[in-house]
């Protein structure tokens, strides 16, 4: 039994699609959407399609952008020899979020992960392989701490390990905040293994 008209309950299921919005949640935007002024839902419709539509890869990173080299491997500022690889644009920007890193990225788009039947040449590792024929000293694995990204991570470093490039990889461990009691034990194995002097 349908509960609202046919428009509405199309705008429902599609909002429902998007990821991490549930039936309830899909029903509330519907609504939230529909009590909007409507140049607002002309601008929200606007943007909608023309970040689908204008959105690519960096020539460089391979970050989601909208032009052809992205703000980041375009500035001057940024230490272009120290290139920290990450799997997604998420993760890159959880990191600039940290304003403490000052190199350039190249974003992966994905993690190896045979269960799955992604291989190496699946995602940007070809692409990583060409930039670091340049004059690159550093390479930054911040891969997830997942099986997918420490397998990732170790591909990553024996391909590099006879560059001469130095090969760092993030540390992992306990969360700050974190109570030991509630922790996992791979993160308070990794915790271990990553400690360093006081």
């Amino acid at each position: 039994m349908e509960y609202y008209s046919k428009t509405i309950t199309k705008l429902i299921a599609e909002l429902g699609h998007l990821p991490g919005i549930g039936q309830k949640s899909a029903q509330r935007l519907a609504f939230h959407i529909i009590h909007m002024p409507e140049e607002q839902v002309r601008e929200l419709s606007t943007v909608l399609l023309e970040a689908r539509t204008s959105a690519r890869f960096c020539r460089e990173c391979f970050t989601l952008t909208d032009s052809d080299v992205c703000p980041i491997c375009a500035s001057d500022k940024r230490d272009h020899r120290t290139i920290m690889v990450v799997e997604n644009t998420r993760d890159l920007v959880a990191y600039e979020r940290t304003g403490q890193y000052n190199g350039v990225y190249h974003v992966l788009q994905g993690a190896i992960s045979p269960m799955l039947g992604v291989g190496p040449g699946d995602i940007r590792l070809k692409e990583l392989m060409v930039r670091l024929q340049g004059d690159v000293d550093e390479v930054i694995i911040a891969t997830n701490s997942t099986l997918e990204g420490e397998a990732t991570a170790m591909y990553i470093s024996k391909l590099l390990r006879d560059t001469g490039i130095r090969v760092t990889r993030i540390a992992s461990g306990v969360p700050v905040g974190g109570d030991l009691e509630y922790i996992d034990e791979v993160t308070l194995l990794k915790a271990l293994e990553n400690r360093k002097e006081l």
